[in-house]
């Protein structure tokens, strides 16, 4: 309840009230993510599995590029 002296929000009105803000800027967020994903659902996948290969390859090249340079003791 506001303070009638002050009009002032208590401290647990003050968290409802962001509570209430965060809850709907999360459903909002919630209902972006699910249109992006229908519109671009297989694009995403796309990405998704392209940048997996990408990693797998790069992983590759470090354990040929180990294999290649010899070790070196300081």
């Amino acid at each position: 309840m506001s303070d009638p002296n002050t009009g002032q929000m208590d401290p647990e009105e003050v968290l409802r009230v962001k509570l209430d803000g965060l809850r709907r800027e999360h459903r909002a967020l919630d209902e972006e993510i699910a249109d992006m994903e229908d519109r671009w659902g297989s694009v995403l996948l796309e990405v998704k599995r392209l940048k997996k290969k990408k990693l797998r390859l790069k992983d590759e090249i470090a354990a040929i590029e180990d294999r290649l340079t010899p070790d070196i003791i300081a």
